[in-house]
This record gives C-alpha cells, structure tokens and sequence, in this order.
C-alpha cells in the first residue's frame, strides 16, 4: 500500500509540474465543469456575454427566448429557467445582451449572491453607489461598461443583475 501511495503522490507532483511547465491542466486536476456557470460576470453568465447578438446568443445553444417586448426580447438560460412570468436576460436589438439576472446559486466573483447581507455587499464592493431609484449599483470590477444592481428586503438581497451601463431594455 505505502508503494502504490508514493507511486500515486509521484505521479499527481509530475502532473503538477507538467502542468506549471506547459501551463496546461490535466483533465483530473482541472476544475469542475459548470463552475463559470455559476459565477455572474464580469462579462456574463454560463457562457453568454454582455454585447452578444440575439444570433449570437442562440447560437451557443444556452439560451432560449421567451418573449418579445419591442426593442428588447426576453430570453432564459436552459440552466437556469426562470419561471413562468419572468426572463432570465434581456436581449436589445442595438446592445446585444443587455442585462442578465442572477439565478439562485449563482454568485460574482467577489462571492456576492441572492441571499447574501448589505454588510456583506459594502464589504465586497466599498465603492457601491445608490441609483436614482435609491437601489444599490456598482460598476463592475475588471469591465467598466457594466454594472451589477442589487434589490434588497430586510437586509438580504432577494434580486440582483448584471447590466451593460448603455443598455437600452430597462431604466
């Protein structure tokens, strides 16, 4: 047994050095499938971006429509449906993808999700602004033509998105 232990440690640092010398990650250390699905932004959600065409969208097979209002249709991640009256993103004719809601289990990448607590919010993005509406916005960090809003209610955060800063589907 401790032979076939040190056979297997030798075999995962000879991976590991492979891996920091090619800078590629072996199948088995690499990390879980889904994960980028359940991080919202800095660019998008689950393999759709901000600024992708509807066609665009369609495309990647992750999205399917759900309504049309206008100059914006409503649209929902196949992971993620969001239910009979409402849309998971919003889809403008002019911007691309527009704004994209977060879905129960996802977070950003500064681990910010539904549920989470306005202390938690402040800590995570201390330059959080309020919008006219008096709702709390940042611009995202690491892509400064987007915005993350967050709905609060009794101090947790019951909604929250990902938006283009131009973006022409919702005020």
């Amino acid at each position: 047994m401790t032979h076939n232990r040190l056979g297997r440690s030798a075999l995962v640092a000879a991976l590991a050095g492979g891996m920091l010398l090619t800078g590629l990650a072996p199948a088995a250390l690499a990390e879980p499938a889904g994960r980028a699905q359940d991080v919202l932004g800095p660019y998008g959600l689950g393999g759709v971006r901000l600024g992708m065409s509807a066609k665009d969208a369609k495309a990647t097979g992750k999205v399917v429509q759900k309504r049309r209002a206008g100059a914006c249709s409503g649209w929902d991640l196949k992971a993620h449906p969001s239910g009979r009256d409402r849309v998971g993103m919003w889809i403008s004719k002019k911007a691309g993808v527009a704004m994209i809601f977060a879905p129960e289990g996802v977070k950003t990448p500064q681990g910010i999700g539904l549920g989470s607590t306005g202390k938690q919010l402040d800590k995570a993005y201390p330059k959080l602004k309020r919008a006219a509406s008096g709702f709390p916005i940042v611009t995202v960090p690491g892509n400064p033509k987007a915005y993350y809003y967050f709905l609060l209610s009794k101090n947790k955060i019951y909604e929250m998105g990902l938006a283009l800063a131009d973006q022409d589907c919702t005020n």
